[in-house]
């Protein structure tokens, strides 16, 4: 007998916990009995399907989520054809609460793993084991006679340690768990059906996080509804982490800002930089909206939080926003843009809400006049309060924020530029108008040439700042790269002057060791490899001068910024820059 559990990831990077720790409890007893094979929805379905067909399995099992949903319907309409013998057995968050309508639209689905899978997986196998199965008789099954019956939750630290093997997760995200269920009810999320918060044995957890540090892994993802819900749980692992912590992995937790302690966040302030990074779900600043979406939080206190967390600059933020929520119209969606923007995160993701079956607001639509996309990921067309057409407008603003903000390539750019529009909001609504006005929306500007189009359009939006904007861009574009091919828009550095400059400097840097000490074992040449020098005549390196610089404020003399790309900030990646003025004077 050979169960394949089938995992089919969103992308090569991501892995599936799922199907790891149904073979993790299983182990034990019935190892001789379990496959995993994993892929990627960017693979072919009939590569996929050739795959479990060469494996040979007596049962297949199928971890659903809102991403594979489509390509693993697309498999099961055609597995029973290839391997008319094997039992087909379906699992996860996307078959869960839609089961009698999966069964019926594939008949030859044997049954649906309902909830909490571990123990329910090891009935199955089990049931294999005998001459002749009884399936009915384990809890948390669906299968086409009915409902099994309800299975009891899962004692948390009952369940194995799922990465026993490194090197199958290598140059791949891992995903930890250290505690189930959400005290929140947010209508929109399935985390508001499991009503009880269960957490994993600390002994367990920080000899799982052992594992984690010894190996090196570059970062693990808590997959924790609400990390932070318990204060004691929470506090003993960060500072387990700030203790051990080896210099190399990234921990991202996803937590509610609004109810953090001041001693989580004096605890958080002395972490290493890039050693933690927060997502934090805002998600409306419109109180109709929360009180309509069951989420209660505290506005001033989050902002706060946002605000003390960031004087550090050692903890990535990651704030997010849905758009199509009850009683958050296109107006009111900017406030709330405008409200987080201010909060400054390294991140913004603006979403989209995704009606999920089983989710609480799934039997609100027609009060809420919800109208969204029969496929996954089930996402808003409209509401009462928001047109199509405004879903449309928001779409691109998304991608605007994803190009332009997110990207962290435009800081001083955009922060300067915002004072041109009476709101956030309005300046990437603009920046959006100007990428449609010029087609950038279907043929999409590179990497490198995005610096221009936001120069374009700086200049056109606050005319007679041409050089000022061109200081501002050049900046920018030396902070993230270290061009070896200059953009025309870029000032010209074939100036005796300049040259003369550069290598003066770069010979006494060479005898010296000044500016740049951890060097030395670099001559001349080659520290103007890994370094950049740059001319400005306006002072735009100066963050607290942006806000009220101007184009009359060149003192005329040529000053100089040193990029030292061999020390990159942990948490935006760019440069460390020495402001050097004129160090021949």
């Amino acid at each position: 007998m050979k169960f394949l559990l089938v995992a089919v990831n969103a992308k090569y990077i991501h892995s599936n916990p799922a199907v790891y720790s149904l073979y993790a409890y299983s182990a034990g007893k019935y190892a001789d009995m379990m496959e995993i094979t994993e892929y990627t929805i960017n693979q072919k379905k009939e590569e996929i399907l050739a795959g479990i067909y060469e494996r040979k399995p007596d049962a297949v099992g199928f971890s659903c989520y809102i991403w594979n949903r489509n390509i693993i319907g697309e498999i099961l309409e055609d597995l029973p054809k290839v391997l008319p013998g094997a039992d087909i057995w379906l699992g996860g968050p996307e078959v869960s609460f839609s089961a009698p309508e999966v069964l019926r639209r594939y008949p030859e689905v044997k049954g649906i793993m309902v909830g909490e899978g571990e123990v329910t997986f090891s009935e199955i196998l089990e049931q294999y084991r005998r001459e002749e199965p009884d399936f009915s008789d384990v809890a948390g099954l669906y299968l086409a006679s009915g409902f099994t019956r309800q299975r009891d939750i899962t004692d948390l630290s009952s369940l194995p340690f799922l990465y026993q093997k490194t090197e199958t997760f290598a140059n791949r995200i891992i995903y930890y768990e250290s505690s189930r269920g959400c005290p929140y009810r947010c209508s929109y999320c399935l985390s508001a059906i499991d009503k009880t918060v269960r957490f994993r044995d600390m002994s367990l957890v920080k000899k799982e996080l052992d594992f984690f540090l010894r190996a090196c892994v570059s970062q693990v993802k808590f997959v924790d509804r609400t990390f932070n819900c318990g204060h004691e749980h929470a506090m003993e692992i960060w500072q387990y982490l700030h203790e051990k912590d080896n210099g190399i992995t990234n921990f991202h937790f996803e937590i509610a800002a609004d109810i953090l302690r001041d001693d989580e966040i004096e605890l958080l302030q002395k972490m290493r930089p890039g050693q933690v990074q927060l997502e934090i779900g805002v998600q409306s600043f419109n109180e109709d909206t929360l009180r309509a979406i069951n989420r209660r939080m505290d506005k001033e206190r989050l902002i706060h939080v946002v605000s003390e967390i960031r004087k550090n600059r050692n903890i990535h933020q990651h704030l997010d926003l849905i758009a199509g929520l009850p009683y958050e119209d296109y107006e009111s969606f900017g406030n709330s843009f405008d409200a987080v923007y201010a909060m400054e995160p390294d991140q913004l993701q603006l979403g989209f809400l995704k009606v999920l079956s089983g989710a609480p607001i799934a039997q609100e639509i027609e009060e809420y006049g919800i109208a969204y996309t029969k496929q996954p990921p089930y996402e808003v067309l409209c509401t009462k309060w928001l047109s199509f057409a405004d879903v449309i407008r928001l779409k691109k603003i998304e991608e605007m924020v994803e190009l332009y903000y997110n990207s962290n390539q435009f800081v001083n750019t955009l922060r300067y530029m915002k004072k041109v529009f009476s709101s956030p909001f309005k300046m990437f609504e603009a920046l959006a108008e100007y990428y449609e006005k010029h087609g950038f929306f279907v043929n999409s500007p590179s990497r490198a040439y995005r610096y221009k189009v936001l120069l374009d359009f700086a200049t056109e939006a606050d005319p007679g700042k041409d050089e000022l904007y061109t200081e501002l861009i050049t900046y920018d574009l030396y902070l993230r790269e270290n061009m070896k091919s200059r953009p025309e828009f870029c000032r010209s550095l074939t100036t005796e002057t300049y040259k003369n400059f550069r290598h003066t400097f770069y010979r006494e840097e060479e005898k010296t060791r000044r500016y740049l000490p951890d060097l030395s074992q670099y001559d001349s040449r080659q520290l103007s490899g890994i370094t950049h020098l740059e001319p400005f005549s306006l002072p735009v390196w100066d963050a607290e001068c942006l806000d009220h610089l101007e184009i009359g404020d060149s003192s005329g003399e040529e000053k100089y910024v040193l990029f030292d790309y061999t020390r990159k900030d942990p948490l935006t990646k760019e440069a460390f820059t020495i402001k050097l003025g004129n160090f021949l004077v």
